[in-house]
């Protein structure tokens, strides 16, 4: 089988929060869906019933903490809706997500003799729409 030829590592991605360019002060940036599942057993041998719910979805980030980064910018939103471009990939023919998050503070202050940074879980209003860039 041929390798897949469509992975690519995550760098010169584009995260855009509020029409504001963050991507030089993130290092992980991670939509993850989850997905209520529930089953039940019968009576019968090998008998179950099976039932998939809606994702919900959150926006997990790694951020720099500094003055007038997004670790600010969301400290100032917080509890406030903002509205996200995050493009993994920057070029033609790349996936993109485009959706909305409630704004959450994240920690502030960190080790000595160490970059500041925070991870922060945005939650997202309903659920991401996947496109591909022009």
């Amino acid at each position: 089988m041929v390798a897949f030829a469509g992975a690519h590592v995550l760098r010169n991605a584009s995260l855009e929060v509020d029409t504001v360019e963050y991507a030089n002060n993130v290092t992980a940036a991670r939509l993850v869906p989850t997905t209520p599942i529930q089953q039940q057993r019968t009576l019968v041998p090998d008998g179950t019933v099976s039932d998939v719910d809606s994702a919900t979805w959150v926006f997990n980030l790694t951020v720099l903490q500094g003055v007038g980064g997004l670790a600010a910018a969301l400290r100032t939103a917080a509890g406030g809706e903002v509205d996200i471009v995050y493009q993994p990939k920057i070029g033609a023919g790349q996936e993109v997500a485009t959706f909305t998050a409630i704004a959450v503070a994240p920690d502030f202050g960190g080790e000595q003799g160490a970059y500041r940074t925070a991870e922060v879980s945005l939650p997202v209003v309903g659920a991401p729409v996947f496109s591909t860039s022009a």
